[in-house]
């Protein structure tokens, strides 16, 4: 566990102040609200060992200073020089319990999810989310239309066997057409996040234990990550599960002028994930990988704007779709569905024809200041000001995987061909894929 010079994900004072609202906010996610008496109990007999020592503390002090009046002091020294050492001891031993509070208390706050946004609706899954808005309509084919890996395997673009040969399952080989064009929307994305005001980022693929616990994956998603032990537990390395976490981790521990937010950020890369709690899920096809690639947008901003920003980050990946010719719906996850880190959550589901049915192809996040105060990312409005937390979005601006599954399946053709939406056509340097898996 990190240090207390980083602050946990909750602060104490909320918990102090309004139980009563982080119990519910809590009971509205479904998971029980036990820790909070658990974490109140133990602050109260932090704070009264902490005035046990400041007690002590106090009646040492008027000793040494009984004998600082004395007329004989080195008489009062001697007679009192007993009792102070009592005091010394028992205020050593106080003192001593000190830490373990701090660190059961951290602990147990680790474990505690965002607050809620009052905005998101109740429900325990994903049958409960909202429709926003949609846009578009789902194709109209004159034949049945086929799912992705029928069509990519007979087009000989997707190589799911060999894929498992060399990595087992989850893993697929993009050949031909089927790897220009990935490249190709990796390119569409990093172009349009250019125009939207984005940096582009290439961050390192491996990160420390840090950086992966100040922007929140650690413990909570431990058993979905990769990683590489070196010479002991701080030496570990990560492979990213997404790029949010170099992304919003490159400011930890710096105090960001206000006038340079906000900040936005976007990075291309592989990301890496066990995908251990979704055993039997889309074992079939590239919805569900181990290895994938997309390009991440992360916003480091105020907190008065930071929900208006998250509009803004929900119409950069609508944008995305609207151009590429995809019908897609925006929805917003009810208390039940909203990540761990997350305060407000909207995901983006594309039309999947071959599954009949809308799938996630981005999830848009505000998530408050929840990683600023366990990353220390603050900010000044101005000269003199107290320095206050950002708040951090991150959301899908697009995932490369599932937009090239969307695209061969909503742009297939009768003949086993797939046409490529024309606004793709200058990034892949081609027009068509032919049934015999040659372009045009």
């Amino acid at each position: 566990m990190p240090s207390r010079t980083r602050g946990p994900v909750l602060h104490l004072d909320l918990l102090r102040r309004e139980p009563d609202h982080v119990r519910v906010a809590a009971r509205r996610r479904g998971i029980g609200a036990e820790f909070v008496d658990r974490i109140l109990d133990l602050d109260r007999e932090r704070r009264a060992a902490l005035t046990t020592v400041e007690a002590l503390k106090a009646e040492k002090n008027a000793l040494t200073a009984e004998i600082g009046k004395a007329a004989d002091k080195k008489a009062a020294a001697a007679g009192l020089r007993p009792r102070i050492a009592e005091l010394d001891a028992r205020i050593a031993a106080a003192g001593e319990r000190l830490p373990a509070f701090d660190q059961q208390i951290d602990a147990a706050l680790t474990e505690v999810p965002n607050l809620l946004d009052g905005s998101v609706p109740d429900g325990s899954d994903e049958h409960a989310n909202v429709l926003v808005r949609s846009w578009g309509e789902a194709p109209r084919f004159a034949f049945t239309p086929k799912p992705h890996w029928e069509i990519g395997e007979r087009l000989g673009i997707f190589d799911f066997e060999r894929a498992a040969k060399l990595s087992g399952s989850r893993f697929t080989v993009l050949r031909g057409a089927g790897a220009r064009l990935s490249r190709a929307l990796a390119q569409f994305f990093l172009d349009r996040a250019a125009r939207n005001g984005y940096v582009e980022i290439d961050p390192p693929l491996l990160v420390s234990r840090s950086t992966m616990w100040s922007t929140g994956q650690l413990s909570k998603f431990s058993d979905q990550m990769y990683s590489f032990d070196g010479d002991g537990a701080s030496d570990a390395l990560y492979l990213i599960p997404t790029a949010e976490v170099p992304l919003t981790a490159m400011h930890r521990d710096e105090l960001l002028a206000g006038d340079a937010l906000p900040v936005r950020y976007a990075a291309h890369t592989p990301c890496f994930r066990k995908e251990a709690g979704a055993a039997g899920k889309d074992t079939r096809g590239l919805i569900r990988q181990h290895q994938f690639e997309k390009v991440e947008l992360v916003w480091l901003t105020t907190p008065e704007r930071s929900f208006d920003d998250l509009e803004t980050l929900v119409r950069n990946a609508t944008g995305l779709y609207e151009e590429l010719g995809i019908a897609h719906r925006v929805m917003l996850l009810c208390a039940g569905d909203t990540g761990f880190n997350a305060a407000k959550t909207f995901d983006v589901e594309a039309w999947m024809p071959g599954a009949d049915t809308y799938r996630e192809i981005s999830s848009c996040s505000n998530c408050t200041d929840f990683q600023a105060r366990r990353s220390s990312i603050r900010f000044r409005r101005e000269a003199g000001a107290k320095p206050e937390l950002v708040h951090t979005l991150n959301g899908s601006g697009g995932a490369i995987g599932r937009t090239l599954v969307a695209i061969v399946e909503n742009y297939q053709r009768a003949d086993g061909g797939v046409t490529i939406p024309e606004i793709l056509r200058p990034f892949a340097g081609f027009a068509s894929i032919e049934p015999d898996g040659r372009v045009r």
